[in-house]
C-alpha cells in the first residue's frame, strides 16, 4: 500500500488493482479473467489497462460466486489481507445473492443421490446367491 510519504495514486490499472485487492494471486490471472469477461467495470466489459477510480463499481465472477464491489481506495502494491479488504466494499445485494446461491447449491447437493459404487464382497455374494436361486 502507499507509504506515509507517498501520495495515494489517483488512477490505477484494473488488473493491478484486482491483484492489490487480493481478488487474484497474480496480475496475469487478473488479466486473463478480465480478458475472459469475468470482470465488469460499471456494467461494461473492460480491458486490463482500464484505469480504476474511487467509486467505480466492479462485478467479479470467481468460481460459483459473483461479487459486486465498490472501489473505496486505490493501491498499486499488494499488502496484507486486512489492508486489502479496506480497498473495496461489497454491496448488500451482492452479499445476499451469494449467500442465497450458496444455500441453494447446498440444498441441491444434499438432495442428490449418492454416487453409484461397486458392490462390496458381501453384496456380490448376495447377488450371486440371488441369481443362483432364480436359475
Amino acid at each position: 500500500m502507499a507509504h506515509a510519504s507517498e501520495p495515494a495514486p489517483e488512477k490505477v490499472r484494473l488488473d493491478k488493482w484486482l491483484w492489490a485487492a487480493r481478488f487474484f494471486k497474480t496480475r496475469t490471472l487478473a488479466k486473463d479473467a478480465i480478458a475472459g469477461g469475468k470482470v465488469r467495470f460499471n456494467g461494461e466489459r473492460p480491458k486490463p489497462g482500464r484505469l480504476v477510480e474511487v467509486g467505480t463499481q466492479l462485478t467479479i465472477r470467481q468460481g460459483w460466486s459473483e461479487k459486486t464491489v465498490l472501489v473505496l481506495k486505490l493501491a498499486e502494491n499488494r499488502g496484507p489481507a486486512p489492508v486489502a479488504r479496506q480497498l473495496y466494499e461489497e454491496t448488500a445485494d451482492s452479499a445476499k445473492n451469494r449467500e442465497d446461491e450458496a444455500w441453494l447449491r447446498h440444498q441441491l447437493q444434499a438432495a442428490q443421490m449418492p454416487p453409484p459404487r461397486r458392490p462390496t464382497k458381501k453384496q456380490r455374494r448376495q447377488i450371486h446367491r440371488f441369481k443362483d436361486v432364480r436359475e
